[in-house]
C-alpha cells in the first residue's frame, strides 16, 4: 500500500458484473476529478486464445486441470510487480486482453490476443484493477497487499454461471455446452483461487436474485438488478453511515451490524454513498503524504 499511489481493486470472477461496477467507478472519478491509470486483469492472463486451447489440450491428456482462474494460466508475478511499481512510483506497465473482433480491428489484431506492453502511470492520480485476481494470495505471490481499497462483487454462484453462459455465447460466441465444461473444468481453481479473495476485500457486493435460478444451465435470461437485492458486508465501519444510506435509500435495511440490503436496482447508488467518501479519504491522504514529501525535499 502507498498513500502516494493509492490502488483500488474490483475483484471478482469472470460474469459477476466487475465491468457494471466499472461504470460506478467512472462516475465517481469524473465526479471527484481524479485521473486513473485503468488496468484489465484478463491483460494477466499468460496464452493467448489459441495458445491456451492448446494448453488446455496437453492438460487433458494429463489428466490435469488449466483454468483462467488459476495460477498455471495467469502470470501473479507481473501483476504483483505492476502493483508495487505503481505503490512505489506512479508507474508501471500494462497491456490489453482483446476479446472480441471490435477490440481486435483497432490494432490490426485477432481476438484472443495482447497488445504489446506499454507504460502507464504518467500523471495519474491512482491505479484501478478490474478483474479475477486483485486479492489474489499464493505461497508466491501476495497481490492483496499492495491494494488499498479492495471491493469483492460476489454474485450467488447460480447467477454467476448464468451471467457467464449467457455472456460468452451472446458476446463470445462459445457454445453452451464449451462454457457448461468451462464451468466445470474451473471449480477447483475457482476454489482456491477466487473465493479467498473475497475474505480479504473491504466491501462485498453480493447480489441474490429474488426469481428461480435453481438451473442455471438451462436459464435463458440474466434476471435483472430489479429482481435482485445486493448484500453488502462491510469489513470495517468506522468510515460508513450507515443511518445515512438508510434514509437515503428506499427499501434497504440492515441484516447484520456490518452488512447493508439494498433493492438491486439501488446498487449503483448504494456504490456511490459507500464508496465515494473512502475514495476522497484515498485521495486527502494522498495530497498530505505530496505535501510532507514536498516539505523533506525543501529542508
Amino acid at each position: 500500500m502507498s498513500s502516494r499511489n493509492p490502488i483500488i481493486a474490483v475483484t471478482g470472477s469472470s460474469g459477476a458484473g466487475t465491468s457494471t461496477t466499472t461504470e460506478s467507478f467512472e462516475h465517481i472519478f469524473r465526479s471527484l476529478g481524479i485521473t486513473s491509470a485503468n488496468v484489465e486483469g484478463d491483460s494477466f492472463h499468460r496464452y493467448s486464445r489459441q495458445e491456451m486451447d492448446l494448453e488446455k489440450r496437453k492438460a487433458k491428456e494429463q489428466q490435469l486441470k488449466l483454468s483462467y482462474f488459476g495460477a498455471a494460466a495467469n502470470d501473479f508475478d507481473a501483476l504483483e510487480k505492476l502493483f508495487k511499481d505503481y505503490s512505489e512510483t506512479g508507474k508501471g506497465k500494462m497491456r490489453r486482453y482483446l476479446h472480441t473482433f471490435d477490440e481486435a480491428v483497432p490494432y490490426n489484431q485477432m481476438p484472443g490476443t495482447f497488445t504489446p506492453w506499454e507504460a502507464l502511470g504518467e500523471g495519474t492520480d491512482l491505479l484501478y484493477y478490474e478483474g479475477l485476481h486483485g486479492g489474489v494470495v499464493t505461497e508466491n505471490n501476495d497481490v492483496a497487499k499492495h491494494v488499498d481499497l479492495l471491493i469483492g462483487m460476489v454474485p450467488i454462484v447460480n447467477l454467476e454461471w448464468i451471467q457467464k453462459i449467457i455472456r460468452d455465447t451472446d458476446k463470445r460466441g462459445h457454445s453452451r455446452e464449451a462454457v457448461t465444461q468451462s464451468i466445470v473444468r474451473s471449480m477447483e481453481d475457482y476454489i482456491s483461487f477466487i473465493t479467498p479473495q473475497f475474505s480479504r476485500t473491504h466491501i462485498n457486493f453480493q447480489r441474490v436474485p429474488t426469481v428461480d435460478t435453481s438451473n442455471p444451465f438451462s436459464a435463458k435470461a440474466i434476471p435483472t438488478l430489479d429482481e435482485s437485492f445486493v448484500v453488502i458486508r462491510c469489513r470495517e465501519s468506522s468510515q460508513l453511515d450507515f443511518p445515512y444510506y438508510l434514509s437515503m435509500i428506499d427499501g434497504s435495511f440492515m441484516s447484520r451490524m456490518n452488512t447493508l440490503v439494498v433493492p438491486g436496482g439501488k446498487m449503483g447508488l448504494a456504490m456511490e454513498l459507500l464508496l465515494t467518501p473512502l475514495i476522497k479519504d484515498l485521495m486527502l491522504k494522498k495530497s498530505e503524504a505530496n505535501k510532507q514529501l514536498d516539505w523533506m525535499s525543501d529542508l
